[in-house]
């Protein structure tokens, strides 16, 4: 294997902690603005009720893959994708983004608290708002986005550009699914797209952190894993 570059094994590349950080800053404001304006609703919104015509209700093989997107954001699903992701990134000796693929977990968990905040229900009172299963899909996709971009030495807007679409795909196909599954407004789902990118650059860099200042303190300072 080549030698990596000036940021290779980081897992947040310097040249992309600018434009994720501002992602991250985008996405606390969408995540207050949409809980702020739809907290206590049990309903549909105007822009809720469009998106679930298009969508339309999945039958026969359609609903069949929405079910097995779905599974993907459930425990057992979330576990299963988690410990593909990271045995991928520890096989390409990627340890800084391992472990960000096991952090993924934290965008989704932290929807939780965050239904609580706004209250925002469906189906007979669960909550809804923001949704775990596309802030963890969304999160994985980032994740992915990011061993790509590293393994392949993507640089400039092109790096961007590769973990956007790789969020972007992994968010809207979960988006999909529990829209057309009932299961979440799809203004839900959007505020699940801003949470992961709320969290997974701080992680990122988090673990970038942590890591660069344990390999200083090691005997020799070694360089970062």
């Amino acid at each position: 294997m080549e030698p990596m570059s000036e940021d290779g094994g980081l897992a947040l590349p310097r040249r992309l902690r600018l434009p994720l950080g501002m992602a991250a800053g985008i996405g606390v404001l969408v995540v207050l603005l949409l809980g702020f304006l739809h907290a206590g609703e049990s309903t549909a919104s105007g822009v809720d009720a469009w998106v679930e015509s298009l969508v339309g209700e999945p039958v026969g093989p359609r609903r069949e893959v929405a079910l097995m997107v779905d599974f993907g954001g459930e425990p057992v699903g979330a576990a299963i994708l988690v410990a593909v992701l990271a045995g991928m990134c520890l096989a390409l000796r990627r340890f800084r983004l391992a472990i960000l693929t096991v952090a993924c977990l934290v965008p989704a968990f932290a929807t939780t608290p965050l239904k609580d905040v706004f209250d925002r229900t469906i189906n007979d009172g669960h909550l809804a708002y923001p949704s775990g299963h596309t802030a963890f899909a969304t999160a994985i996709g980032i994740v992915f986005g990011l061993l790509v971009v590293d393994v392949f030495r993507v640089g400039g807007r092109a790096a961007l550009a590769v973990v956007a679409g790789t969020a972007l795909l992994g968010g809207a196909e979960m988006a999909w699914a529990q829209t057309s599954l009932d299961a979440h407004y799809a203004t839900d789902t959007l505020g699940g797209f801003a949470t992961a990118f709320v969290f997974v650059p701080v992680l990122a860099v988090a673990i970038d952190v942590v890591a660069e200042r344990a390999a200083l303190v090691r005997p020799g300072g070694g360089t970062p894993a």
